[in-house]
């Protein structure tokens, strides 16, 4: 809240209403050598211009007027309708919807939200939601695990998964005795040859599209090689970048993926610190029924009008410790509900659009920075979504660091994770960039490293 309304007489009054004289004494349970009497090396309290001068101090210390740099998470225009309606009470301060029956806007809202979801996913079913996109591939990972009934518990991730997702899911799945088998992808994408060469069964293999150097992976091909082993395929996908590409429910020659998961945060979630973030989770309609997470369906009351409903799981079912479906009990609404409204105020062509913009911006930075010596595309011969790496004849953490004294976020050093790469740096380029601020990066990183 903006201020503590409260006077001195307020709170006296509401003390004595419950008969203590202290607030002290709301807490007398707990032990004297138990509580903190002070805290050291904490300043002083400043009065409230103080403080704002000092708020603002800091900010103009952090503050980079230019960001290229993704990894993850990406900086996209939010029209700034979509959180002053996110900020209106009725949505700013819905959790969950433990009445359901009490909660028909909210439930309404996720059902949009499903809708929109499966629609660019082109899968069957989406839930709303779980915590971010590296809980949901392992979730998606346990759900592919439940919903076959036989073979070994082993799944087959890419290195060109996000490497925070590989740590995550490694850190979920190991108490539930699956194996995770990592695949080298020196060339930055997965290629079938290097999956051939893994021996015994596996259950699922995770495909990322486009994964995390912004390399587009051969989806069909590998979805089809998934499904001829009798495994599941699961598209870690952005889910802006299938405004412009094929559906993972339409990979391969058969059924397209069995689940797809990701991080919803391009669609109208601000750069935040780390989050809070929401990961998105879809799959066919005969895996429904091991899906973590809320599904709302639409129905008809008994005169006939529309009503919204939690169906197939109650909030029950999600407490219920070894018998869960999943002990991740959360919808993110808040985030659920900004990339709704995100997604209905651009509309398709208006996501295509951003999507395109993105990706015509990545190609004119790319054509920049080829130009300066030493320079050169990663991995030149593969397409490339919004994101692309670039070996530097200097350290990659260095040249961030300068350019960062320019106001100007480079990028993301791959050494840091992919030691083999060496001093490659990957870079982001959004809808939010012009010529102009592509030229001054450029040249910027020329001098640099000139």
């Amino acid at each position: 809240m903006p201020f503590i309304p409260h006077t001195e007489a307020d709170v006296s009054s509401m003390l004595a209403a419950i008969g203590v004289a202290r607030i002290e004494d709301l807490f007398d349970e707990i032990p004297e050598e138990l509580k903190v009497h002070a805290l050291h090396g904490v300043p002083p309290g400043l009065s409230e211009m103080d403080t704002n001068r000092l708020l603002k101090d800091r900010a103009r210390m952090d503050a980079i007027e230019l960001n290229f740099a993704g990894a993850g998470a990406y900086e996209h225009h939010i029209p700034a309708a979509v959180w002053q309606i996110v900020g209106r009470g009725e949505f700013y301060s819905a959790y969950t919807p433990y009445q359901a029956e009490a909660s028909q806007g909210t439930l309404q809202l996720i059902y949009e939200y499903q809708t929109m979801m499966t629609r660019l996913t082109g899968m069957d079913i989406s839930n709303a939601s779980l915590y971010d996109g590296a809980t949901a591939l392992a979730e998606a990972v346990l759900m592919a695990e439940r919903s076959r009934k036989k073979g070994a518990q082993r799944v087959l991730v890419p290195t060109s998964v996000h490497p925070a997702y590989r740590k995550t899911l490694r850190t979920i799945v190991a108490t539930q005795n699956v194996e995770v088998v990592e695949i080298d992808c020196p060339r930055g994408h997965l290629e079938i040859a290097a999956l051939e060469k893994v021996e015994g069964e596996c259950s699922a293999l995770v495909i990322p599209q486009p994964n995390f150097f912004g390399v587009l992976e051969e989806a069909d091909a590998l979805t089809d090689w998934a499904h001829a082993r009798g495994a599941l395929a699961i598209g870690v996908v952005n889910p802006l970048a299938l405004a412009v590409l094929k559906a993972p429910g339409q990979w391969g020659s058969g059924h397209g993926a069995d689940i797809v998961c990701g991080e919803g945060q391009p669609l109208g979630v601000p750069l935040s610190s780390g989050g809070p973030y929401f990961g998105i989770l879809c799959c066919r309609r005969e895996l429904v029924r091991n899906m973590p997470g809320r599904i709302v369906g639409r129905t008809t009351d008994l005169d006939g009008r529309v009503g919204y409903a939690l169906t197939l799981q109650a909030r029950e079912q999600h407490i219920r410790r070894a018998k869960a479906t999943s002990n991740i009990c959360t919808n993110q609404g808040l985030l659920v509900t900004a990339a709704t409204i995100h997604m209905a105020i651009l509309g398709p062509e208006g996501v295509r659009r951003v999507a395109a913009a993105s990706v015509a911006n990545t190609r004119a930075l790319g054509e920049r920075l080829l130009r300066i010596p030493g320079v050169r595309a990663l991995f030149p011969d593969r397409a490339h979504f919004h994101e692309q790496a670039f070996v530097l004849p200097k350290p990659a953490s260095e040249v961030i660091e300068k350019l960062a004294a320019e106001r100007i976020l480079a990028g993301y050093a791959l050494g840091d994770e992919y030691a083999a790469l060496g001093d490659a740096l990957l870079v982001c380029v959004t809808e939010t960039k012009n010529a102009a601020d592509l030229d001054r990066f450029a040249a910027a990183l020329a001098a640099v490293l000139g």
